[in-house]
């Protein structure tokens, strides 16, 4: 059995803590929230990373550059 990643791990823990601390509310929207908390932390690691390249950036990210552009300024990261 392959273990499980430190990163994976901590969305697992971190989903279960959400959902036992809704309680009783119903979810919404649950993707779209996990996709915004990791993506700008991710942005970032990987902007500081290439040192602000984003032609590296996008490709550490297997990213198109314009659609890393485009996060980048949904999230304010310069």
């Amino acid at each position: 059995m392959k273990k499980e990643s430190e990163v994976s791990a901590c969305v697992r823990q971190s989903m279960q803590a959400y959902f036992k601390d809704l309680d009783g509310e119903a979810p919404q929207g649950v993707y779209d929230m996990v996709l915004h908390c990791i993506e700008k932390p991710l942005l970032e690691c990987v902007m500081d990373y290439a040192k602000g390249n984003q032609s590296k950036a996008a490709e550490i990210l297997g990213l198109n550059r314009n659609t890393l552009r485009k996060k980048l300024q949904q999230h304010d990261i310069k």
